[in-house]
This record gives C-alpha cells, sequence and structure tokens, in this order.
C-alpha cells in the first residue's frame, strides 16, 4: 500500500531511526558502507576507497530537468550530487565530481538543511546522486531533514554497486530506487570500473531494491516509490544490454521502469579503451531499446523519443 507521505516519516515516528543510525555509524569505523569492504576508520578521518571520509562532498544541488519524466513534473527533481564514488568508472560523464571531487565536505547538519532548501525549490523529490558510500551520513541527514519538515520522497539515484548491508539499513527511508546498471558481465565491469564483481553485485542490489520498493508508483504524473532502472548503453555491447533486460523481465518484473539511455559519450579516461573512444551510434541505441521491449520489459521512458 502506497501512503501519501515518504516512507521515512514512519520511520520516523516510529522512533527506528536512532537503532538504524546506531549500525549504520558503526559500518564506518572499519568501513564497509559499499561491497568494496576496504576498512577505512571514517569516523577518524581516513579515507575510503570512494576517496572521502567522514563528511559527505557535496558538488551542487539544484532542480534537475534532464531526468525522467515521473521525477521531474513541472517542477523538476532535487538533485544533489555527492563527490566521490566507488565505482570510479573509466568513461564516467561526472569525471571531475566521481574521481577529483570538486565540490565541499559538509557537516551532517549542512546536508540536511541543502535537502530543506531543494524541497524549498518546489521540486517534487529529494535526488541523491552517487550515495553508495555515504549511506550512513544519508541515514542521519534524512532524520534531520525530516524532523525538520522535509516532506517529499528520496531517490536513491546510485551507479548500481550497492551493499546489501547498507541498502538494507535503507529500507524505510528510501522511497524510489534508481540505480544505473552499467554491466551484466563481471568481465566487463571489470574492465571499465575499479571493482571485478559489478554484473553479480548490481544483480543483488536490485532484487533488493524491488523487494523493498516494488514497481513504480506514479501518481498525478510523479513517481512516488518504487524501482526506476537506468541502463546507460555503450558501443558494441548490445549482448551484454540484452542480458540485464532479461533479467530484469524474467527476474524482477516486466513492470520495471527502464530508461534505456542513449548519452554515451568519451569521457573521463575512455580515451584508454580504444572500444569505446567514440559516441554511440543511433541506430545501436535503437537495437537496444528493441532488445528491451523484445525481453518483455512493458514501461520504457520516452523522454528521447
Amino acid at each position: 500500500m502506497i501512503e501519501d507521505y515518504p516512507v521515512y516519516l514512519h520511520t520516523l515516528k516510529s522512533g527506528k531511526f536512532e537503532q538504524k543510525l546506531k549500525k549504520a555509524r558503526s559500518v564506518l569505523s572499519s568501513c564497509r558502507v559499499c561491497p568494496r569492504n576496504c576498512g577505512a576508520n571514517r569516523l577518524k578521518g581516513e579515507k575510503g576507497e570512494c576517496g572521502t571520509a567522514y563528511e559527505p562532498v557535496v558538488s551542487s544541488h539544484f532542480p534537475h530537468f534532464g531526468e525522467e519524466a515521473p521525477l521531474v513534473g513541472r517542477r523538476g527533481s532535487g538533485t544533489i550530487f555527492i563527490g566521490g564514488c566507488n565505482l570510479r568508472c573509466l568513461f564516467c560523464q561526472n569525471y571531475s565530481i566521481s574521481h577529483l571531487l570538486n565540490g565541499s565536505p559538509v557537516s551532517i547538519r549542512h546536508f540536511a538543511e541543502i535537502m530543506l532548501e531543494v524541497q524549498a525549490m518546489g521540486c517534487h523529490n529529494i535526488n541523491i546522486v552517487t550515495p553508495s558510500h555515504i549511506v550512513p551520513q544519508l541515514i542521519e541527514a534524512v532524520k534531520i531533514a525530516a524532523e525538520g519538515g522535509l516532506r517529499i520522497p528520496l531517490v536513491y539515484n546510485s551507479g548500481g554497486y550497492d551493499s546489501l548491508l547498507s541498502l538494507r539499513l535503507l529500507e524505510g527511508i528510501v522511497d524510489i530506487y534508481m540505480p544505473d546498471f552499467k554491466f551484466y558481465s563481471d568481465q566487463l565491469g571489470e574492465r571499465y570500473t575499479a571493482v571485478s564483481d559489478y554484473g553479480a553485485v548490481a544483480r543483488d542490489a536490485v532484487r533488493e531494491m524491488f523487494r523493498q520498493a516494488g514497481d513504480l508508483v506514479v501518481k498525478n504524473g510523479i513517481a512516488v516509490r518504487g524501482l526506476l532502472v537506468r541502463h546507460l548503453v555503450m558501443p558494441g555491447m548490445l549482448e551484454d544490454s540484452g542480458k540485464i533486460f532479461h533479467f530484469l523481465a524474467d527476474e524482477i518484473s516486466a513492470n520495471t521502469y527502464l530508461n534505456v539511455m542513449s548519452q554515451y559519450r568519451p569521457a573521463g579516461e575512455a580515451w584508454l579503451r580504444p572500444e569505446i573512444d567514440m559516441r554511440l551510434g543511433w541506430d545501436e541505441y535503437q537495437q537496444a531499446r528493441q532488445a528491451a521491449r523484445d525481453a518483455g520489459l512493458r514501461r520504457l521512458d520516452n523522454r528521447l523519443l
């Protein structure tokens, strides 16, 4: 049953935030926030594989009108871009934020104030971009923001490399999960990211996200709860894309809301891999969309058509 207000308000009312926060803070002392399990003591200022210590790095925040239609509506999606990343993809289109950490460390209270500021701009949701490495900080900030009047859905906009430990801590806090399911193949993930088990981890993460949130629910044109999956189509990887589409249709739900994204371009360090040092062809993109339909997926985002 979908309530008329965000799930984190139920958690606040029930008093369950404190229990979540206690457990969340404990995984920062020898960091297990993401699947890299790097062991850094981020509570004492050590930086993890993500490049950050305790305070989240915020690069920017604003109403975003380039997101999926159910997030944007008329007033935009309230994006908060987080610096650092556990994946460090060679081709990252936000390279200056994820790799170079452009932005400023902020206190948890300031992080909460930014959420309230975005809400005051009239945005339909709070859209946290690249949050996989700051889950404990996010939980604490949402609690403070909710106590201060936050009342719009929370979107968890990740690269798909999320730990089950962190996702289970987020149950009852996140309304909309929006992973970018990049690769089905661990081998492709290892070639283009900093991790060797991307595909396996992403599949487990998407299963958990769906268990918590279910199919995307849209009311009056605006998403209020559920799973929205992104897949960035990359040159020469249609076979891998097809495996992702079949996984979603067969093991998650044929009603999975999917954005098959066409905007791949060489960015970051893509020049190191000649096979991706090129733009995606339009024909290849159209083949990917057709492959999603052929797999049985019925809800494709049509923003680019």
